[in-house]
């Protein structure tokens, strides 16, 4: 499936705290099917990585600030988990908006592990089947989502996945989601 994205921009969103596998591995797998992948956050600069939540992993470069970037600029966005990194983002009224903005476009987001919490500030789960880590699944019926046990589920143009153990499915699905022609919303 090589070169399947053909140059379709994606934004990545993430902060301090990011799992890495679960930005660097969608990364890779979007990059490798001729994805352009931009590292957004809420700062300048780099941005921490963590494993398993407790580990210092080292860094990330930030391409842009949030705030300084449209939904109308990306065809896709990706956002990663761990759980600082979401707690973060839902905090920051510009990554909020962009967040809710781009739901709203239509486009296709992807979300994996505690990624949903964002989409849970941005008040784009109600109504919409998804899972996510374990302990997110109150919060996300909560709010009015209908939640699952499964590797990877995609609801319209969301996609979300359980967790880093989940990656190689859910790598495969935003490939294919991402390739989509879809209509605007």
């Amino acid at each position: 499936m090589a070169g399947a994205l053909n140059g379709r921009r994606v934004a990545i969103l993430a902060a301090d705290g990011v799992e890495r596998v679960e930005l660097e591995q969608p990364r890779q797998a979007l990059d490798r099917e001729g994805g352009e992948t931009t590292l957004l956050s809420i700062k300048d600069g780099k941005i921490a990585a963590r494993n398993s939540d407790l580990e210092d992993a080292g860094t990330f470069p930030v391409d842009r600030r949030v705030g300084d970037a449209t939904p109308d600029e990306f065809d896709a966005l990706l956002l990663p988990g761990g759980t600082v990194n979401p707690d973060k983002l839902r905090m920051d009224p510009t990554a909020i908006a962009f967040v809710r903005d781009f739901v709203d476009s239509g486009k296709p987001v992807a979300a994996i592990c505690h990624g949903p919490w964002t989409l849970l500030e941005a008040d784009r789960v109600r109504g919409r089947r998804l899972t996510s880590w374990p302990s997110l699944r109150t919060d996300l019926r909560n709010a009015g989502a209908e939640t699952v046990d499964e590797p990877v589920v995609t609801d319209g143009a969301l996609t979300t996945s359980r967790s880093p153990d989940d990656l190689d499915a859910l790598c495969e699905r935003i490939v294919q989601e991402f390739a989509k022609e879809r209509q605007p919303a």
